[in-house]
């Protein structure tokens, strides 16, 4: 019996109070990096009405103005007039920083500091920053191998965003919502049920004032310059059957900090897979990469894409869980939901043979200690906001698919091999 059914994922614009904090947190992650490629970092960022607080634990060599880095970041969103109720220029900016406490830091530093770089011996020498469990998925619903709500959520946030910046609709404001429902039979992606967004707008368009006019004149607007050309090329296509939603309480003029206080790391939904695959628990923002909530998160996908990319399952996710200062993995699980061409152990063996899953290791394949230099000082902030995954915007490198011939080859190779 076939089985019908709607799934929603829902994105956030980078305006949103969350985001602000995100984006803030990793600009200080990229500034750090950029000096000092040892830095360990963890910083948090709240964000109120006139206020930025900057908290957490952070050590490093690297000399930064931290509050010229808050208000370039927040000016570079778009709130740059007072009338928002949270302005670059004029918001207050506080920091409380401390050092990383010692007996987290012992679990990364060790003598391996002191043995060739990159060898075996340092990779199991060097243990997670943290304890902690992770995922990683992809599927193929879509090009990038996403689920295809949070991708076409995504995309309408991004698009948001940018008819805002371009002055095609310059009455939007920086803080938005999306959220797109999509019906399924079969596990197969069928139809767009409906397309939402909440979007912060000034309280006239031109001359229209009255309130229903203005938001007719956005969902209008909305249509032509946001959602049809998000679906260009697209298979799946809204139709007259889909709803669409726009700003449903009447209004969104009062938003960003001002309309809601933003905290780092409340949005690992939109982060990652908008809730069609399950997640261990730890934001990303503002982390350096020896913490395995960001960097084996980063090494999840990557294995689970290119288990997808080389044909062995339509859908595949992959656990990782680690102990505080150990270095492999306590636990790897592959799980294709029945989609699998092979057995799942047998995709947990190639994993094993092929993927590098040391937290040392990750950081060396993916060289995610010196992208921000390598990239004039800008990597993490720009995956802060609209996902970190199937980002077809950006050169990622945990979305490279690079092993997806190999492992399709190494299906007829004999593999043993077990956790160490």
């Amino acid at each position: 019996m076939s089985r019908h059914y709607l799934f929603t994922s829902e994105s956030v614009t980078e305006g949103h109070p969350d985001k602000i904090c995100d984006q803030i947190s990793d600009t200080i992650l990229d500034a750090l990096l950029a000096q000092d490629p040892s830095s360990r970092v963890a910083a948090e960022v709240v964000v109120n009405t006139g206020l930025v607080l900057i908290t957490g634990e952070i050590t490093t060599k690297a000399q930064v103005n931290y509050v010229n880095l808050v208000r370039k970041k927040i000016a570079e969103i778009g709130y740059t007039d007072a009338v928002n109720g949270f302005c670059a220029n004029s918001c207050s900016v506080l920091v409380a920083l401390d050092e990383q406490s010692p007996d987290i830091a012992q679990g990364v530093n060790t003598a391996a500091e002191s043995r060739e770089q990159d060898s075996e011996e340092k990779f199991d020498a060097i243990g997670a920053g943290d304890q902690g469990l992770m995922f990683g998925f992809a599927c193929n619903e879509t090009p990038e191998l996403m689920p295809l709500p949070i991708s076409l959520a995504h995309r309408i946030s991004r698009r948001l965003a940018a008819v805002r910046k371009t002055g095609d609709l310059p009455y939007l404001r920086p803080d938005g919502k999306t959220q797109v429902t999509v019906a399924y039979e079969d596990g197969q992606p069928v139809g767009i049920d409906t397309i939402l967004i909440s979007t912060q707008h000034a309280p006239s368009i031109g001359e229209i004032t009255e309130q229903a006019a203005v938001q007719a004149k956005i969902k209008e607007d909305l249509w032509s310059a946001v959602i049809q050309p998000v679906f260009v090329g697209c298979e799946l296509q809204p139709d007259d059957q889909t709803r669409l939603l726009v700003n449903p309480t009447g209004k969104f003029v009062i938003g960003g900090p001002q309309g809601d206080s933003g905290l780092t790391g409340r949005k690992i939904i939109v982060d990652t897979y908008g809730g069609y695959s399950r997640h261990g628990g730890g934001a990303f923002s503002g982390k350096d990469p020896t913490k395995v909530d960001r960097s084996a998160a980063y090494a999840c996908r990557y294995v689970a894409k290119n288990i997808v990319a080389a044909g062995l399952a339509q859908k595949c996710e992959v656990q990782l869980s680690y102990a505080i200062g150990v270095a492999r993995p306590v636990s790897i699980l592959v799980e294709t939901f029945g989609t699998g061409k092979v057995d799942d152990d047998r995709l947990l063996e190639l994993v094993l043979q092929h993927f590098e899953l040391r937290p040392a290791g990750i950081i060396q394949a993916f060289n995610l200690q010196r992208l921000p230099s390598e990239r004039g000082g800008r990597f993490y902030q720009d995956v802060a906001a609209y996902g970190h995954f199937g980002r077809t915007d950006l050169d990622l490198p945990w979305e490279q698919t690079d092993k997806a011939e190999l492992l399709k080859a190494a299906l007829n190779e004999p593999v043993s091999a077990a956790i160490g």
